[in-house]
């Protein structure tokens, strides 16, 4: 099995296989939570427009996700895995925009298959995707706005490659590394409307659930539903 580490846009662009497209702050780890939480499925959007669009002819019934970074207005919640983790979602369906991790889920075209990644379903995702038993393994770091690379997808990539090729990893280590970065340090600042610290905690919950988060075409748009490995 070949295995590929990729980033932003471009690679998502290109990525082949089975692939993993990455975003841990936040939109996948939000994604993850939602589902926990009853989510029926979650229609994966690139604007803002498509997402109210779905809920105003009621193929969904939540809009969540951000445009720069903040809520958009009309939504039910932003990129907010705390926010979502309160919340019983029991039998909704959700359309979620984000400016990186949908946005790559868009344009990953090329994958055999495809999961929304992060650290809080890594192992599982490293599972289901060896269950497909496919000859490539693509991943793809989003980072942010799907333009600039961020440790925090980087170092997801390289904790999944070590599952797949039958290493343990360091979930450790890997959260001492993300914490030790910029991007973190964003959600202990003093006014953070739209970054809160709960969510911080909960997207480095590494392997906090035991589900994959498979995306498949439905009705010519990638829709994303819990899948237990």
């Amino acid at each position: 099995m070949e295995i590929s580490v990729d980033s932003l846009l471009a690679g998502a662009r290109q990525a082949i296989g089975a692939v993993g497209i990455i975003d841990v702050f936040r939109a996948f780890t939000t994604a993850a939570v939602a589902l926990a939480n009853g989510a029926s499925r979650i229609v994966m959007v690139g604007t803002v427009e498509e997402a109210l669009s779905l809920r105003t002819t009621g193929l969904v019934q939540i809009c969540m996700g951000e445009a720069r970074g903040l809520m958009p207005a009309g939504f039910d919640f932003g990129n907010s895995p705390f926010a979502v983790s309160g919340a019983d979602l029991r039998g909704k369906a959700i359309a979620q925009r984000t400016s990186a991790g949908t946005q790559g889920i868009v344009a990953a075209a090329h994958a055999e298959c495809l999961f929304a990644t992060a650290l809080v379903t890594a192992t599982a995702t490293a599972r289901a995707c060896l269950a497909r038993g496919l000859g490539r393994v693509s991943l793809v770091a989003m980072g942010k706005d799907g333009v600039a690379r961020t440790d925090e997808d980087e170092l997801c990539a390289l904790h999944i490659r070590n599952i797949l090729e039958g290493r343990p990893g360091n979930p450790q280590a890997v959260r001492q590394m993300i914490l030790a970065a910029g991007e973190a340090a964003r959600f202990g600042e003093a006014n953070p409307p739209h970054l809160h610290p709960g969510d911080l905690e909960i997207a480095l919950d590494i392997d906090r659930y035991d589900f994959a988060v498979p995306v498949t075409m439905e009705n010519g748009r990638p829709v994303a539903r819990m899948q237990w490995i």
